[in-house]
């Protein structure tokens, strides 16, 4: 399959053909400030197996100038096509190529990324290279396995910095030349420039010394808490470097926040990006300081799992990023002094949530995906591959012992240092430290697709004494489209016991007993003979990754008690069962809403709280009786308000509820107050209203109609920022007025003028809950568009558009019938077939959903 796309199969065969030596790259990039293009000039060195063959390199340019393999001259218009460099035919055993290309900035976040900065109207570039877009600045071969060495050499604009995998030298006469990096895979190369601010520091341990260094655009200066992020990676190097045995592989390690970036961050090796969201201009709550440590510690655990080790193709995707989530909240939750050793409760609370989605999803793959080309793995950065692939890892770990694990992890590091892997040499590591055979488990929890649900079977005598207890598992058919079967697997879980402390009033835990379920039905006989507690969960300290379902009895004492458990994580994952209850259509949305309305007053973890407000605001919307939904937005409405005016004065909580109230404030008198707020006619005690708090304000007024672009652009005078053009133009997009949809329709979908994050931005203001009339006629504008869309932007523009414009509010059999339709007729990639199936599902779930809440409409009014 030629073109931007390669196969495993192409990639094979290179990979035996090929033994790719070293890189050096020269790059022009003194015009960056102007934009366009830029000379790259490449010279790579490689070993063929065999002479006289042919193979290819990759590149994508808007031209070649020149390619000279072995002192010989290729003319570019006959090997240069389909994004490919043809080398047919004229192998030597040892090879120099040498290709010289006009190469393009971008505005996707995809390739070397061009941002002016609208406060100092100063250039920003960077690169983001995962999966295929090294090719985009220089010619590589590029897939995992071929690693080499990288000599970067940069002509940059007088008085910038240069940063790349290597330390940073001293320019002369504006060149930057580094010297050549480990061998590593192209994908993690990088290059960040511009009039950076910066903040250094060391890290230094028995001898050890690395440079630190964390960046930013000067407009973010000012709010950047460098001695924070410092804090949080040098907890990560002590604990990493413990766990791992190995000391950090790499001469520096530079964290760079940067604009418009399409992830969270990016594990170059020694040179991570981070999107400088989380440089926070105003107040946050602690919840989002969590986010941003795992994010860092993340990225951080990447420099040996994916950096040093990388895997041999990208079917161990989820292996790579498995690792890096389980080890970076492991970090959290075990690293001494740390500040978040509940991280389990938010992973609980979060990432699995996340997980139990995706795997309901007619997309839903093995851990261990199929990825037969660069297109499958371009939407396999899933919520299998990071959320489900992490909680499997913590249930390995759990199976074969947090000691065990981590010295298999020491072996496999100093068996494969800066090599590729398959999957069987970590689980080789593993046997080996740990005595399990970890054949079987390995194919029912990375071989097969699906989640298990795990019930208890309890009966007691006339005096509450348990006489039998079981547990049932079951393994729902799979969604419809998904490939395989059904399956039971081998879990290890806990059975926790809880009552209510008559002294405290908290629900506490008075017995824990740890076994492995495996089967349709595993017996549990250390209960029998004990009293039957009040609550008895299953999966307690959520060692496995399983949907629970609680008794009748625990389930009546849970909608009563649920915020009294004293700690955080078996409340976490009785919320979470509650959830999942109300999406899989068994427990009706008003029932959720009053099960949140008892018990979040008395929930402590912030990260929770912030979860329940988007998850009510969610169901209320979409799961609803929508005969009741105005109802049940009046009721949660109100009870946003009245915990804003409760919380405590200046706290986490208080701005919590503040961005709730804001996102679904309705009457007169609440959106009275939200204008009296920004104009500081009223006040509530402790609230700042801050720079992202009045953006919040002003983006529910415009959505309402109360606000116009006068106001919006105002709003903007005040915060002239790349920060606050986003938010502007989502405002614009959000007013409910045909000229605002149709203008924010255009700018997007017939023009595509835009960078990555103002049309993320646009998106997101065009799609809102509370216009589905006015945005009814874009359900055919959609899918007359999306497949030309896709085949002609970038993956990542043409993602943002496929998913986020979907019609996902219109919540009717109709939307079902039409995305059917287009389906079946318009012949989509296997990618743009899997997103637009995806996004049919959550019609489709939504529609049983509303189902269930209307049933129980007569039995439960809205009121109560």
């Amino acid at each position: 399959m030629p073109g931007t796309n390669l196969t495993r199969e192409e990639a094979q065969q290179r990979a035996k053909l090929l033994t790719v030596d070293s890189y050096e790259i020269d790059l022009d990039l003194s015009g960056a400030v102007e934009g366009g293009t830029y000379r790259s000039v490449t010279t790579v060195r490689f070993d063929a197996a065999e002479t006289g063959v042919g193979s290819f390199i990759d590149l994508v340019a808007p031209a070649v100038q020149e390619v000279v393999l072995n002192g010989d001259s290729l003319d570019p218009a006959e090997v240069f096509k389909d994004s490919r460099i043809a080398l047919a035919g004229i192998l030597e055993g040892r090879n120099v190529l040498r290709v010289v290309a006009d190469c393009a900035y971008t505005n996707t976040g995809e390739g070397l990324h061009r941002f002016v900065d609208p406060v100092d109207q100063q250039a920003y570039l960077y690169t983001q290279f995962e999966v295929p877009d090294a090719r985009r600045v220089f010619a590589s071969f590029e897939q995992p396995d071929l690693k080499a060495t990288f000599q970067f050499t940069v002509k940059a604009p007088s008085g910038w910095t240069v940063i790349s995998n290597s330390p940073t030298p001293e320019p002369k006469d504006d060149v930057w030349e580094f010297e050549p990096t480990p061998r590593i895979s192209t994908y993690i190369t990088a290059l960040i420039l511009g009039p950076y601010h910066s903040v250094h520091s060391v890290y230094e341990k028995d001898g050890q010394s690395v440079p630190l260094g964390i960046y930013c655009r000067p407009s973010l200066a000012q709010f950047l808490d460098s001695d924070a992020i410092f804090e949080v990676t040098r907890q990560g190097f002590e604990w990493f470097q413990e766990k791992f045995d190995y000391a950090y592989p790499f001469k520096k390690y530079d964290q760079l926040f940067v604009p418009e970036f399409n992830a969270g961050a990016m594990e170059n090796a020694g040179a991570v990006t981070i999107r400088d969201q989380y440089v926070f201009r105003s107040k946050v709550t602690d919840a989002a300081y969590e986010v941003r440590a795992e994010t860092i510690l993340h990225e951080l655990a990447h420099m040996w799992f994916g950096d040093l080790v990388t895997m041999e193709w990208w079917n161990d995707l989820w292996l790579n990023e498995s690792f890096a989530t389980y080890t970076s909240i492991a970090c959290q939750a075990y690293a001494p002094d740390s500040r978040w050793p509940h991280s389990w409760t938010t992973f609980a609370n979060s990432m699995k949530t996340w997980a139990y989605r995706q795997d309901q999803l007619p997309s839903t793959h093995p851990i261990m995906a199929q990825i037969n080309d660069l297109d499958d793995v371009l939407v396999n950065f899933d919520g299998i591959t990071y959320a489900k692939g992490a909680s499997v890892l913590k249930q390995l770990v759990a199976y074969v012992g947090q000691d065990e694990f981590f010295r298999g992890v020491q072996a496999y590091f100093k068996a494969h240092a800066y090599g590729n892997t398959q999957l069987s040499d970590l689980l080789g590591a593993l046997e080996e430290t740990s005595g399990r055979d970890l054949g079987t488990w390995s194919q029912k929890w990375l071989q097969t697709a699906g989640i298990n649900i795990l019930r208890p079977q309890i009966e007691t005598d006339g005096h509450g004494i348990i006489t039998s207890f079981a547990i049932r598992q079951e393994a729902p058919a799979l969604p419809a489209g998904a490939k395989g079967e059904p399956t039971l697997r081998p879990h290890r879980i806990a059975v926790g016991l809880y009552d209510l402390d008559d002294d405290s009033g908290k629900l506490v835990r008075g017995e824990r007993i740890e076994l492995d379920v495996d089967g349709e039905l595993t017996d549990v006989p250390q209960l029998v003979g004990k009293p039957r507690a009040a609550v008895i969960l299953l999966n307690d300290d959520d060692l496995s990754y399983a949907k629970v379902r609680l008794d009748e009895q625990s389930l009546a004492f849970v909608t009563e008690h649920l915020g009294d458990f004293e700690a955080s994580l078996p409340r976490a994952l009785c919320w979470a069962s509650a959830w999942d209850m109300t999406r899989d259509a068994e427990l009706a949305t008003r029932d959720y809403l009053s099960l949140v309305l008892s018990g979040i007053g008395k929930e402590s973890d912030i990260g929770v709280v912030q979860s329940l407000h988007r998850q009510v605001l969610t169901a209320v919307e979409l799961y609803a009786d929508p005969n009741a939904r105005e109802a049940l937005l009046t009721r949660w409405t109100d009870a946003t308000l009245a915990h804003l005016r409760s919380s405590a004065a200046g706290g986490d909580h208080q701005l919590a509820w503040a961005r709730a109230f804001a996102s679904t404030a309705r009457t007169p008198e609440q959106l009275d107050l939200l204008e009296g707020l920004l104009d500081g006619r009223e006040s509530i005690e402790g609230l700042a209203v801050d720079t992202e708090l009045r953006w919040s304000f002003v983006q529910r007024l415009a959505s309402v109609g109360r606000f116009d672009d006068a106001e919006i652009t105002s709003e903007y005078e005040r915060d002239k920022t790349a920060a606050g053009e986003r938010h502007a133009a989502s405002a614009r997009a959000a007013r409910p007025t045909d000229e605002a949809k149709a203008e924010a329709w255009a700018s997007v979908v017939e023009s595509d003028k835009l960078p990555n994050a103002l049309q993320e931005a646009v998106i997101g203001g065009f799609v809102q809950f509370g216009q589905r009339e006015l945005l009814a006629p874009y359900t055919d504008k959609y899918f007359e568009a999306v497949k030309g869309v896709w085949d002609s932007r970038s993956h990542e523009m043409a993602q943002q558009i496929a998913v986020g414009l979907y019609p996902s509010v219109q919540i009717s059999a109709d939307t079902l019938a039409k995305t059917d339709e287009w389906l079946a007729s318009a012949e989509p990639s296997a990618a743009l077939r899997r997103l637009i199936s995806e996004s049919r599902s959550g019609v489709e779930r939504a529609l049983k959903a509303q189902a269930a809440d209307t049933a129980a409409s007569a039995a439960t009014p809205t009121g109560e």
